[in-house]
Order: structure tokens, then sequence, then C-alpha cells
């Protein structure tokens, strides 16, 4: 087998001709070449992470497109540098807001050696391909002056994701794309490929085992700012009680007891959505739960995903009028995995005894949620 070929059987290996997006990937095999034993071992274990698949030092097809500035790039001009390179849909609301959370993680992680890395995305949406698309993604999610998001016509587009086995097609409407993040050698060398999983407890694990196999790259091989377990977190189901901090204060308890309608959102929605609109309609639905004895309305911000830990506070701040409804925040992505979230927003109807009973992807008016919550 050729050593492009065998490159080409690695990828799809790892890939296992996955496409998210857009939907969420299945997680590939231990990295045989990174990584700490004992951290290893509990990832392999983890449903929840890919702990990534070895592409043997095979050189990188050189990338040429214009970034989010309208300045034209080369993947060639970062030699010296160890590039992490993400495929991302520029319009994405599912897993690769979660793939480019892990690769600023994973840098911060490296400290002062993270400024020898370089993040590069690739634009894996055929029908929003202009710079303003990858600029508007990069701002909503803080990214502008953090990385290079590339982008290109569709035949150039077309043309990298051959070059980096990426498969993309519309399917209902939906882009779906292969959720791959590759690892790029100082001397231009694919060396690794992840898969970025559906999971939002797991974002600062992924990111962890990204810093490992970049650190192993760098000179000296620096340690990483901090280190956590990489055992499966469990997600926080509709039958357990928690409690979240709120929006922009207090508390918010949540759990069995009483039926409860759900909304998961982060501010970075509003690139894709009228947010304030949507947020605000959504008091209808809380005045008419309060005459109605419909389940009341809780909406949660999926923190792990928010450019910062103060963004929704800020935003509602900036709304203009109060909810009436509470905000929590979902610190540790917990919540939504327990619950299934899957996409932004999503809607959780759950009953009195804590069961998942309805769930919706995507903004609905007040009388579809109405008509919705007289399930419970």
């Amino acid at each position: 087998m050729t050593g492009r070929r065998a490159r080409a059987a690695a990828v799809l290996a790892a890939c296992g001709l996955v496409l998210a997006a857009c939907a969420s990937g299945a997680a590939g095999s231990p990295a045989a070449d990174g990584g700490h034993s004992a951290g290893n071992m509990q990832a392999a274990s983890n449903p929840a992470l890919d702990t990534g698949s070895s592409l043997g030092g095979q050189p990188a097809p050189d990338i040429r497109l214009e970034n989010q500035f309208g300045q034209r790039m080369a993947l060639s001009q970062f030699r010296g540098k160890v590039v992490v390179l993400a495929f991302v849909d520029s319009q994405c609301t599912t897993v690769c807001p979660l793939t480019t959370v892990s690769m600023v993680e994973a840098k911060q992680l490296l400290g002062a050696a993270g400024s020898h890395v370089q993040l590069l995305g690739v634009d894996a949406n055929p029908r929003a391909t202009s710079v303003p698309d990858v600029m508007a993604y990069s701002r909503a999610h803080s990214m502008v002056n953090q990385w290079d998001f590339l982008t290109g016509t569709l035949p150039q587009l077309q043309a990298v994701w051959r070059a980096y086995h990426i498969a993309v097609q519309i399917q209902r409407g939906m882009i779906d794309h292969t959720p791959a993040l590759y690892v790029i050698d100082a001397q231009g060398r694919e060396r690794t490929v992840y898969l970025t999983q559906m999971n939002y407890a797991s974002i600062t694990q992924a990111a962890q085992i990204l810093a490992q196999r970049v650190s192993g790259l760098l000179p000296g091989h620096p340690a990483l700012a901090s280190s956590r377990s990489l055992a499966y977190i469990a997600g926080t189901s509709p039958a357990a009680r928690v409690t979240l901090p709120g929006v922009p204060s207090g508390s918010v308890n949540l759990g069995p007891g009483q039926p409860r309608l759900l909304v998961f959102f982060a501010t970075w929605v509003a690139e894709t959505s009228d947010l304030r609109a949507h947020l605000l309609a959504l008091n209808g639905y809380a005045r008419a739960a309060r005459h109605g004895r419909l389940p009341g309305l809780v909406a949660v911000d999926e923190q792990t995903t928010e450019p910062s830990p103060g963004a929704a506070a800020a935003y509602l701040k900036g709304l203009g009028a109060p909810l009436r409804y509470p905000v929590a925040a979902d610190v540790t992505g917990r919540l939504a995995d327990g619950y299934g979230v899957a996409d932004q927003p999503w809607f959780v109807l759950t009953s009195a005894s804590g069961k998942i009973i309805w769930k919706h992807d995507g903004w609905l008016g007040v009388r579809a949620l109405e008509t919705a919550a007289h399930r419970a």
C-alpha cells in the first residue's frame, strides 16, 4: 500500500465515514504516540472521548485559502509551529462549537508554549463559504484573533475536503460533515486525527488529550497548566435533583416533583437566529404557564460552549426587557448530556416523575409549545 493510500485508510478508519453536524461522531482508537498511560487508560474506556488515531507522519496536503480577514493563507506558512486543524461548519450549532472550545482550551493548557501552536479552521459548509460567513462564526465564538478560519470558492473547499478525506453532504436541509481535527507537526507532517464527540461535559477532557498530544511535539514537551481525570463524566438526568446557578444571580432547582419545559441555548445562537426575539417571545409561554396550568419554563445556558463564563449574563442584560422565567447556567455540561441535548436551541419537556416525554430541535412559537406542554 502506498503512503498516500495508507494515510487515507488511517483517516477513514478513524472517522468510520462518520458525519456530524452537524451530528455526533464515533470514538477512535487510542493514539499510540501521545499522552500519559494512566490518563490514556481512563480515556480509552470513556465513550464520550476520542483518544485519536495515528496518521504515521505523512506530509499534510497544503491548503491555500482566505481567512476571516480576507487574507490569503497557506498551511505551509506555519512550518515551525504545531498546527491544530479543524473542519468546521461556519453556521454550525451542534458539534462544531465543541471543537472550537476544545482547540482554544488545549492551547491555553500549554501556557507560554502555546505561542508555538497555530489554530486553523477550514469551512465545511458548502452553503456558507464567504469571508463574512467565517468572520461571523469567529465573532460569535470570540475566535476572531485566536485562529485563522479559512474559506474559498466551493471548488477550492471541495479540493481540501478530498485531500483530508472529509465527507460533506446536505441531508434534510442540514449540513453534515466529518467532525475531524488534525494535529500537524512543525515539519508539516500529519500526526494524529481526532473526532469531536457530541458531549458537553467532556470538552475540557478532550482539550487535555489534545494538549498532551501537542505537548509531545513541542520542544521540551512542556507540562500542562492543569490536568483532570479522563474518566467518563455521567450526565445529570431529569430524574436527579440538581441546583444550578441562576443567571445573572440566585439559583434554579430542577428535577422530579413537577413537570417542566426547558429550553437549552447559548448566546452564540444569535449568529444563526434572532435570539433576542425568541427569548422575549417565550415570555408569552411563561404567562400562559402561570394561568393555564402548563409546566413552568426554565431556560438553560450551555456555559461550556460560551466564549466566557459571563457571556449569558451580559447578553441578558442587553435584551432591553426582562425575561419572565428563570435562566440557569449549565456550568459543567452534565445537564445537557443527561437531558440528551444535541443542538442549540433544544427544548425538553419533562414529567413530574423526571422522565423526558417530548423534545424538539429548534425554535417554536408559543402556541406550538403550549400544545406540546399539554403532554405533561
